[in-house]
């Protein structure tokens, strides 16, 4: 490996493990992606969880898969490494992830910690240690980012939004939605406009899950459905996913109506770090008729719970795709989100993305083939 060294970290010890989340998910810098609960489940999935730590505490969750025949294999340390503390050296903890890896026989590893593009040094020196850019493995590169101030109240927050967005939010509050909270934090009392579970977790899930699928066909994307209905309900029980779901009406003794019956618009959530994160949004076109704030006022509702929380982010998610890592343009699919989402007062933030270090490029090469031989081949 060429270039400064970094730290090296260790495998993590029995008490670290036990203690992991406090860093790598509720710490400063923290990522639910980094989580035991997202280990876990990415290890029903085929995939081989390890746990490392540096000396000043900082963690990286690494996903292990061996090629089929070879020894060696790939890794990914999704949103990792995360530091212990604000201003550590993020392009140091990669690079002594990368070189501690090589050295057991690893031959490549990815990573897209969720770096700002601005970070002085961070590219240079990650880039000079052997790392190159690669294709996003999350859908967004960059991320519109909303600044809170929890002492300023919601009154601030409230004032920073467009004067449109501003009414269609009243507008959706005076007709009634109701905004319901799926949070295994939640303990009586759901903040404000918010109310409790109406239906069982498990059907909530699925109903967004339906929702989404209908907002996937419309704009173009697609998701295994199992396999992230099973994690919404991994994390929701880690108390890491956050589902608001917007119904037109909820009866007293509350839903039972067939899964057909969709909420018309639903927001998911990762609580981490020092914010709350936009991760999937979705809404009816059929409602938006009578509903035109739904999603305005879903998010109005996640500005005030983290607000609560004493946040001082809403990450509102990102709006660029493959081939358009850029802010969108006006006309193209995407500037109307773009748009709607700036008019909270969110700022765009350019992140470093996704690379990868090659420790051994022919034994890669021969094990990515072998490997998508092995998956071909089980297709049949």
């Amino acid at each position: 490996m060429t270039g400064r060294a970094g730290p090296r970290p260790r495998p993590a010890t029995d008490a670290e493990l036990a203690d992991w989340d406090r860093i790598a998910v509720h710490g400063p810098e923290g990522h639910v992606l980094q989580s035991r609960a997202w280990a876990e489940h990415r290890r029903r999935t085929g995939w081989t969880p390890e746990f490392w730590v540096y000396d000043d505490g900082s963690r990286a969750l690494v996903l292990r898969r061996a090629w089929p025949l070879l020894p060696g294999g790939s890794a990914y340390v999704p949103r990792g490494p995360v530091a212990a503390e604000a201003g550590t050296d993020r392009a140091g903890l990669l690079v002594g992830l990368a070189a501690a890896l090589a050295d057991l026989g690893l031959d490549v590893l990815a990573a897209d910690p969720e770096v700002p593009a601005a970070t002085p040094g961070y590219l240079d020196r990650i880039r000079a240690a052997g790392f190159r850019p690669i294709e996003e493995i999350q859908p967004a590169r960059h991320r519109l980012a909303l600044a809170l101030d929890p002492s300023a109240g919601e009154g601030a927050a409230f004032a920073r939004i467009a004067r449109p967005t501003r009414q269609r939010i009243r507008a959706a509050e005076r007709a009634g939605l109701v905004i319901a909270r799926y949070d295994r934090a939640w303990s009586g009392d759901s903040g404000p406009g918010l109310t409790g579970p109406v239906e069982p977790v498990e059907r909530a899930f699925a109903r967004f899950a339906e929702l989404l699928a209908r907002t996937g066909a419309r704009r173009g994307f697609g998701f295994d459905r199992a396999d992230l209905f099973a994690w919404w309900l991994a994390g929701h029980a880690a108390g890491h996913v956050v589902l608001l779901l917007g119904y037109e009406s909820v009866p007293a003794d509350g839903l039972s109506g067939p899964l057909t019956d969709l909420p018309i618009a639903g927001l998911l959530l990762y609580r981490h770090g020092r914010r709350l994160s936009t991760v999937h949004s979705g809404d009816l076109v059929a409602a938006r008729r009578r509903w035109p704030g739904a999603l305005a006022l879903l998010r109005w509702r996640a500005i005030q719970l983290a607000l609560g929380e004493g946040r001082t982010e809403l990450d509102l998610g990102g709006v660029d795709r493959p081939g358009a890592r850029r802010i969108p343009r006006p006309g193209e699919p995407l500037y109307g989100l773009y748009e709607h989402k700036r008019s909270f007062g969110a700022e765009w933030l350019e992140l470093a993305g996704a690379h990868e270090f090659v420790a051994r490029p022919i034994r890669y090469a021969a094990g990515r083939v072998l490997a998508r031989l092995v998956r071909t081949f089980r297709r049949r």
